[in-house]
């Protein structure tokens, strides 16, 4: 077990006999360290005394063996030596990369020992928890918003039922804290299975933001998992995941907020082309609303279907280009409407079970929901945006999505390291829902739309890709535009415009390093709507402090 050590004690003594005055300083200190090493794995009781006293026994006799063959050289040499009136000895030359195997040799050898003495001899611990690895990190944020005094007030927006909109505030500026928690474990099950699961905070009900505000009335925060999944990798260029998993998606937050997990089944193909070019493309399905069909509930399964196709290049300075195309069909989520007489709730299910806001929307009741009187009767009432009267707030109940969404959407990346490492980053992105159609609309909701169907972003990032240490520093600037029926919702950015699409505006900010994976983060995103009477324009201030492990 031990053969590294021995190895590198006897190189210790060949060199200590036989070098200068400069090399002779330096090989007596690895003789010193390595002598130490092994004093210091006696006292852990990993080595036992005997066993070291015969390493250093026998070292010492490696380190004589080379003195007199050295020795025995020299008087063969001693009339060439006499010529120039004094000794000379000879060094051999011992190579960096000889000096480098050594030392990964030792601390090889030593940290199997140790965990060898760990695992059976001291704690007593399980083999399988050297196959575990943890993660997580936790993000403070302060984050006023404010809003312009021209804004419409909240009550307009929820009666506009072509563009339905949960807006709880619209002219009162507000200043929240908010907390973010992530807890991770993988395991690794063989060479080709990992599995793994994460807890986050975030309320129950939404599935993007994990952010929850900090109030002494709130007790407790909310945790759960939102992310459980088992990746098989058979191939190098094959991965499949199932389960509860991050987006497989190469993409940026105008189509997918950073925080949604995906449910389904995704595979990733990643083919090389040469030392510097690969291939990448990802397929998947994902449920979104599974619906208990029946004769009072004719409403069908919500659910996306993606494809992604893309090349991507690296030098051998690490900058590197990358782009990407991607389909993303939305299945049955736009809204199917009811029969007119009022009562009919069959497809109820076609209304979106989450939503931010910006996508045009109808009331699927036609003539509205009502009751009957006394006298027989009928009383239709919209209950597109109705108040809810548990919260007091705008509901979605009876808010149909007016447009199928069949999204293309093409993202590009370029990625220049010939500052490293400092590095700058353009990208940018494209999104089209193909799946707008106008007369189709009209026909199945009565009501012309505008067509607003195209969303882009373009970023500008400088500095370090990662925060990992002290001092490392990264600057952004952003334009993005969404208009009302570009990508879904419900799914977009929760943060641009306060969550939703029909928006535009710039987004401005920085990182920087505070220690080790610990960070701060400062992001101005000012926004307005795109169309509509409707005024609604918002400054959103991020201060976030982010600890990794």
């Amino acid at each position: 077990m031990m053969k590294p050590a021995i190895l590198a004690l006897a190189m210790a003594g060949v060199f200590a006999s036989s070098a200068g005055a400069g090399e002779r300083e330096s090989l007596e200190q690895l003789r010193s360290t390595t002598v130490g090493l092994i004093e210091a794995l006696v006292q852990e009781g990993i080595l036992s005394k005997e066993k070291a006293d015969a390493l250093i026994r026998k070292a010492e006799e490696a380190r004589q063996a080379p003195v007199s063959t050295a020795g025995a050289e020299e008087t063969q040499a001693a009339p060439v030596a006499a010529q120039g009136g004094s000794n000379v000895v000879r060094v051999q030359y011992v190579p960096e990369f000889v000096k480098q195997q050594l030392r990964a040799d030792i601390e090889k050898d030593v940290m199997a020992k140790l965990n060898y003495h760990v695992e059976e001899e001291r704690l007593k611990l399980p083999g399988w928890l050297d196959r575990l690895s943890f993660e997580g990190d936790v993000r403070l944020r302060y984050e006023p918003a404010r809003f312009s005094d021209g804004n419409a007030q909240e009550f307009w927006f929820a009666g506009d039922v072509s563009r339905q909109a949960l807006i709880p505030n619209t002219t009162e500026d507000q200043n929240r804290y908010r907390v973010r928690a992530r807890f991770g474990v993988n395991a690794r099950i063989s060479d080709s299975i990992t599995a793994g699961i994460r807890m986050t905070t975030g309320h129950m009900d939404n599935p993007l933001s994990p952010n929850q505000s900090i109030e002494i009335r709130q007790a407790k925060l909310d945790w759960g998992l939102d992310r459980v999944f088992v990746t098989a990798k058979p191939y190098e260029w094959l991965t499949v995941s199932a389960g509860r998993f991050a987006n497989p998606f190469f993409s940026t937050d105008m189509v997918w907020d950073r925080s949604l997990a995906f449910d389904g089944v995704a595979a990733t193909f990643m083919p090389k082309f040469g030392d510097s070019v690969r291939g990448f493309g990802t397929i998947g399905a994902f449920p979104i609303d599974q619906v208990q069909k029946g004769d009072v509930n004719k409403a069908k399964d919500k659910w996306i279907a993606g494809a992604q196709a893309g090349i991507e290049w690296i030098s051998p300075n690490k900058s590197s280009a990358k782009i990407g195309l991607a389909f993303y069909d939305f299945k049955n989520v736009h809204g199917i409407p009811n029969n007119q007489d009022g009562f009919d709730r069959r497809y109820d299910g076609t209304v979106m079970p989450y939503r931010q806001r910006g996508n045009n929307t109808f009331e699927i009741y036609k003539g509205g929901a009502g009751s009957y009187d006394g006298a027989g009767n009928l009383t239709l009432f919209n209950t597109c945006g109705e108040v809810s009267p548990s919260t007091g707030l705008y509901t979605d109940a009876g808010c149909g999505l007016a447009s199928k969404f069949r999204v293309v959407n093409l993202t590009a990346q370029l990625d220049l390291a010939t500052f490293d490492p400092v590095h700058i980053i353009l990208q940018g992105d494209y999104a089209v829902n193909i799946g707008f159609d106008q007369r189709e609309i009209l026909r199945r909701t009565h009501v012309l739309y505008e067509k607003e169907n195209q969303a882009y972003q373009l970023k500008l990032t400088v500095g370090m890709p990662e925060m990992q240490k002290r001092h490392d520093w990264q600057v952004f600037g952003a334009y993005k535009k969404l208009e009302a029926d570009s990508v879904m919702d419900a799914f977009t950015d929760s943060d641009f415009h306060l969550g939703g699409t029909n928006a535009k505006g710039f987004i401005l900010g920085g990182l920087y390093g505070l220690d080790k994976n610990t960070w701060l983060t400062a992001r101005w995103l000012s926004t307005q709507e795109v169309s509509g009477v409707l005024p609604l324009r918002i400054d959103l201030f991020q201060l976030d402090l982010t600890a990794r492990f």
